[in-house]
């Protein structure tokens, strides 16, 4: 059976060859080889790496998708939104060159519709990687189309029946729209349709201060857009500790963003060709008017039309599929991956969830999701990335614990750098080394939470670190620092008293 191309309006080089690899027209979908060892349906992050792990091992593979391979991160969100946050942090310094004994360009224009084309540039080119004749190549069966479970061990997608031995759901998520009167009707973005303008909006209002609202933001504000965001709570980022919350609020209002926070957008209406807002915050309403607006940037489990019922899979329309620790659902044959069943819906906590299912899967391994040590982080800028637990999880399960806290323009490189706002935070266990979770905010925080995350998962403690050789001048040095606090701290009384007596004599 022949199937129909996405129906997918192509307008350059970039987004042919993007289809071409992605969602390819023409493709024949292979003829069924069953049972499958492992049937994996969704093809971003978790999928494709449960698929590729599989069949290096060996195992008979099919992999379903009903869109486009690389899913949500190369297509719509990670990939191309920091290829756009990448431009803007340009625009940002030319415009600050005086600061650095530089001059400004005076012709400093930002040249929208060729930064787009550069955004799609590097997301063709990174499909090619997972590209179906690529994935084909390595003995991974692909098929395109829904999938619809038929039953315990089998789903049917264009009509052909794919039985299975182990199957695993990594379907991900998809936009949350908010219902708002009159959005529908005066039209808006979300973050599957803001990477194909080609013409940069004068206004823009973002609904929503989660991490791609508030990166997406910034980055229109840096690149000329006169951008406001709107957020229903009191803080931006409300699962991260507040004083770096409250420091990527202080960045975006420094880059020129209206920010309404306790603010609720309550009506849409269309005048004169523009979008006329209606916001209500702290009892006080108010009107704006914008050519576009952006949301959808929450995100829910997709879970629909997979008919999970006939497997026998327990769900939520909310919370996702039901797994236990070790990514098993209700059906001991089904497994489930990534944002589909996950409170932390990253790339790298997608991957890393799909190669526990292949494990366990198809192993018979018992390696448990909560083991996983998983940095995160939003790319505003600064940064704000973050691993482990917070203050306020470790005293709600009663464990005492100790904070070192090092300022940035405390660190030398970051001074030379002129980005002095933020901080490298780490949690440890109270009278001991161990860390529990660290903080940063940095221009460079993506980069320097690893290095607190392999250290966590390798049990290396706080002092140690203070022991090893970083290189200088980096910002990493900050890290460096807050061990070395530490190793003070550690020092008792008596040790602290007797090595002052031996340097007295």
């Amino acid at each position: 059976m022949q199937r129909e191309p996405a129906r997918i309006l192509t307008r350059s080089p970039h987004e042919q060859e993007l289809f071409a690899n992605a969602c390819p027209a023409g493709w024949m979908n292979p003829t069924p080889r069953g049972p499958y060892r492992l049937l994996v349906i969704g093809a971003g992050p978790a999928g494709l790496a449960a698929a590729r792990d599989a069949a290096g091992r060996g195992a008979s593979v099919a992999l379903i998708e009903r869109q486009l391979l690389g899913g949500n991160c190369v297509n719509f969100g990670c990939i191309p939104s920091k290829a756009l946050l990448r431009t803007s942090r340009l625009v940002a310094e030319m415009r600050s060159a005086e600061n650095f004994g530089a001059l400004a360009p005076e012709d400093a224009v930002v040249d929208f519709a060729t930064a787009m084309a550069r955004v799609r540039r590097i997301r063709a080119r990174l499909s090619r990687v997972d590209s179906a004749r690529r994935l084909a190549a390595l003995g991974i069966d692909v098929y395109f189309g829904g999938a619809r479970f038929t039953g315990p061990d089998s789903v049917d997608v264009a009509g052909k029946r794919l039985s299975f031995k182990r199957a695993l759901i990594a379907t991900g998520s998809r936009s949350m729209l908010p219902t708002i009167p009159g959005l529908s009707e005066a039209g808006f973005l979300t973050n599957e349709t803001v990477f194909d303008l080609d013409e940069r909006p004068r206004s823009l209002l973002v609904i929503g201060g989660g991490p791609l609202g508030c990166e997406l933001a910034q980055a229109f504000s840096r690149l000329g857009t006169r951008t406001l965001i709107a957020h229903s709570e009191p803080l931006f980022l409300p699962k991260e500790e507040r004083d770096a919350a409250q420091m990527v609020s202080d960045a975006l209002a420094r880059d020129g963003v209206e920010i309404h926070l306790n603010t609720e957008v309550v009506a849409v209406s269309l005048q004169g060709g523009l979008k006329r807002v209606e916001l209500l915050g702290n009892g006080n309403r108010a009107t704006t008017t914008v050519d576009a607006i952006l949301t959808g940037i929450g995100r829910v489990p997709a879970v629909q039309a997979l008919d999970l019922d006939a497997a026998g899979v327990d769900f939520d329309a909310e919370v996702g599929v039901r797994v236990d620790d070790f990514l098993r659902t209700s059906n001991p044959r089904i497994y489930a991956a990534g944002d589909v069943c996950l409170e932390h819906r990253y790339t790298n906590t997608a991957e890393a969830s799909a190669r526990i299912v292949v494990h366990n899967a198809l192993l018979r391994g018992r390696r448990r999701m909560s083991a996983l040590t998983i940095p995160w982080c939003t790319y505003t800028d600064p940064e704000i990335a973050h691993v482990g637990i917070y203050v306020r999880q470790a005293r709600q399960r009663g464990i005492p614990v100790k904070t070192y806290t090092v300022p940035m323009h405390e660190v030398d490189r970051a001074v030379a750098d002129g980005e002095e706002d933020g901080f490298v935070k780490i949690h440890v266990r109270e009278g001991s080394d161990r860390i529990l979770g660290a903080t940063i905010v940095a221009r460079h925080a993506g980069e320097m939470i690893n290095g607190i995350s392999l250290a966590m998962m390798a049990g290396i403690g706080l002092a140690t670190l203070s022991e090893s050789i970083h290189a200088y001048p980096t910002q990493a040095e900050g890290i460096r620092q807050a061990a070395d606090a530490c190793v003070r701290s550690l020092h008792s009384p008596l040790r602290a008293w007797l090595v002052r007596r031996w340097l007295r004599r």
